[in-house]
């Protein structure tokens, strides 16, 4: 992964991960989302989103502003 780039969100379940992925993408903070649970056994593992360094105070506005829980 290139440099500069944050976690601010992790969870087991990928739909929040995608819900904070999308809630980002509508005020325009560019984010990833990092799938690192085991392949066969979803029961261990986390996914993870990702966001530039830079939008570190925009993305925890958004996460705020949308009740999203750390």
């Amino acid at each position: 992964m290139e440099k500069n780039w944050i976690k601010i969100f992790t969870s087991a379940n990928y739909y929040q991960a995608e819900m904070v992925k999308q809630a980002l993408a509508g005020y325009y903070v560019e984010s990833v989302i990092i799938n690192k649970q085991d392949s066969s056994h979803r029961t261990f593992g986390e996914i993870e989103v990702y966001i530039h360094q830079e939008d570190f105070s925009d993305a925890i506005e958004v996460i705020i502003l949308n009740q999203v829980n750390l």
